[in-house]
């Protein structure tokens, strides 16, 4: 079950809301700073931008690939741990704003981890230690420590003990 906080809404959809939520400039700024990430080569760069300007907190020696899309509201929401390594074009969601409600929670990423390209990680969801998430994974549950996992939606492919057993 993902840890979220949900906030209901009166009238129109609760995106319609949004600036009574998060501020504008708060937006925009993160924008800027996430979309001049994205694509530079340099992760130290990347690295010190996020944690900088968007108050992410990355560990030491974990690198975010190209293009890699932290929540443009939230960020200060995420935290991942020391050399894990985040894939190509994968989304990293802190919020998620429904019809009736929206909804935030802290996504943390553990040490080690390994995620693919092309994921999309939901708000509330924890990614234990040393966890290795497939290429095109829609993670919306947490992932226990050591686990692979894979698919859309994500599936166990195989447990700690069971990854140990492979090598």
């Amino acid at each position: 079950m993902r840890k979220t906080t949900r906030y209901p809404v009166k009238g129109a959809n609760s995106l319609w809301h949004i600036y009574q939520t998060v501020s504008f400039f708060k937006v925009a700024k993160n924008f800027i700073f996430i979309q001049i990430g994205r694509y530079t080569p340099s992760l130290r760069l990347k690295r010190w931008l996020y944690r900088t300007f968007l108050r992410m907190n990355i560990d030491r020696q974990t690198s975010l690939a190209l293009m890699v899309m932290p929540d443009l509201m939230f960020p200060e929401k995420i935290t991942i741990g020391k050399n894990s390594i985040i894939g190509y074009n994968t989304t990293i969601l802190a919020h998620e704003y429904l019809i009736d409600e929206y909804r935030l929670g802290d996504v943390i990423i553990g040490d080690e981890v390994m995620i693919g390209a092309n994921c999309t990680i939901l708000p509330g969801v924890t990614i234990g230690d040393g966890a290795i998430v497939s290429a095109a994974t829609l993670v919306h549950e947490d992932v226990p420590a050591g686990a692979f996992v894979g698919g859309n939606p994500m599936k166990l492919i195989y447990t700690k003990e069971e990854m140990e057993n492979r090598k």
